[in-house]
């Protein structure tokens, strides 16, 4: 990856050969360019305004920024404070997922009822679980992965061990939400995120150490020395810091709890205080503030996912900030751009299959031609079947649940096995059912 020149600074712009203060508030120009938080490396190559040398353009830009930046108790590696410019899009994109996700997704069809919502919820986690692990090198493929969470069984290899860490960080995240954030805590995330998942097992859940020399290289071209994080000697304080942002909640004047939330993401990926699993942690105290702020929506989406789609923009987000004057903003556009893909693909989710479960049941009414094959306890099952995902069946159930004979009801259920509808499988000495996984299409089929 290339790295992005390095942004001039208004203080560098002002002055005897450039524009006076006065001069650039009189353009009247905004802290963004149709919508987009733009870096100097890119605006540079673009036309400037009639009348404006492309530097007078980003000096007004940087004024423009400056009108609205608000300092943050984080701080770069030169003791400058992060800050944060919440533009006028920036603030759109907030109050979207303020007002609009979170009752659009708690009104889905598919999600109206706790056993469905149950289904959802573990879907998303193991999601977020593959996802965050492939974006730090896990190969593991997605239908082996929902094989071994699904199931239970124990990892087999170094992939696996890291998904099945990741699930287990995000099932533990509702109960660690309501503890305020300390250092210890932070390292035990890291534990649980890197056991059995490093070379040197002495690494987990400790911070790195002036001999670990620790810096962050281009996965593409080893050759390119991305970031070189801050000396070791300093984390404990830069962490403590980090622990007293998170709880401050809004005593140190309001700051968007999302914002805060990509703050804490932001500054555990810059700081990177471990040897490896920095980006695992980060994301998982991300989850964490989220929930942390009453946003239950965050349960059912995987940025992860979409980070995993464009990689570069992610690395280029913490790029731009470290490179323009500790300006976050970069990587708070970014992120939210990222959280609302995460929260329309769960919508567009919920609505393929709020179309296929409505499409499933007129084709299992009496009369079609798939329900004429099957008898009113088979059809009853199955409706039921897609209205709970993840439902497992048993013979001795079934037959209850219908008042038949033994021997009926295990038909009922081997019916529909042959007819590719249901798995089956041995729990101890009885055996279950359970719904294929695509039941819909197969209905439609």
């Amino acid at each position: 990856m290339k790295l992005p020149v390095q942004a001039p600074q208004l203080h560098d712009l002002i002055g005897k050969d450039g524009p006076s203060l006065e001069d650039l508030l009189r353009l009247g120009i905004g802290p963004d360019v149709d919508g987009v938080y733009e870096h100097w490396d890119h605006l540079r190559h673009l036309p400037p305004p009639e009348g404006l040398s492309s530097h007078d353009w980003w000096a007004a830009i940087k004024l423009a920024r400056r009108g609205l930046a608000q300092s943050l108790p984080l701080r770069d590696k030169e003791g400058r404070a992060f800050t944060v410019a919440i533009t006028g899009h920036m603030q759109r994109k907030l109050h979207f997922l303020d007002r609009e996700a979170a009752g659009a997704i708690r009104s889905s069809g598919p999600v109206d009822d706790g056993s469905t919502r149950r289904f959802y919820l573990v879907r998303s986690l193991i999601e977020e679980a593959m996802t965050s692990s492939q974006l730090e090198g896990a190969s593991t493929t997605r239908q082996v992965a929902k094989e071994m969470l699904g199931t239970g069984r124990p990892p087999r290899d170094r992939s696996e061990r890291m998904i099945f860490n990741n699930y287990a960080m995000m099932q533990s995240l509702r109960q660690l939400q309501e503890r305020p954030l300390s250092v210890e805590m932070i390292l035990q995330m890291h534990r649980v995120l890197m056991e059995d998942a490093l070379d040197e097992p002495g690494q987990v859940g400790r911070l790195r150490t002036a001999e670990d020399n620790v810096i962050v290289l281009d996965r593409g071209d080893p050759t390119i020395t991305l970031h070189v994080p801050p000396p070791a000697s300093e984390l404990p304080a830069r962490l403590q810091a980090l622990c007293d942002f998170a709880n401050d909640g809004d005593t140190g004047g309001f700051l968007h709890p999302i914002v805060r939330a990509i703050a804490i993401h932001f500054q555990i990926g810059y700081d990177h205080p471990f040897c490896d699993g920095n980006g695992r942690t980060a994301r998982a105290l991300f989850y964490w503030m989220m929930l942390r702020s009453g946003y239950w929506m965050s349960e059912y989406i995987s940025i992860s996912s979409v980070l995993r789609r464009a990689p570069q923009q992610y690395v280029r987000a913490y790029l731009y900030s470290e490179s323009d004057g500790a300006d976050m903003s970069y990587f708070v556009a970014h992120q939210l751009e990222v959280i609302i893909q995460a929260v329309e693909g769960l919508r567009g989710y919920l609505a393929r299959k709020a179309s296929e479960r409505n499409q499933a049941e007129a084709l299992l009414r009496p009369g079609s031609a798939l329900g004429s094959r099957l008898n009113h306890r088979q059809r009853s099952l199955l409706l039921h079947a897609i209205r709970n995902p993840g439902s497992v069946y048993e013979i001795a159930g079934h037959q209850a649940a219908h008042r038949v004979t033994y021997p009926t009801a295990r038909a009922d259920l081997l019916g529909l096995v042959e007819l590719g509808l249901l798995d089956q499988d041995r729990r101890g000495k009885a055996f279950v059912f359970m719904p294929v996984s695509d039941l819909a299409r197969r209905l439609e089929r």
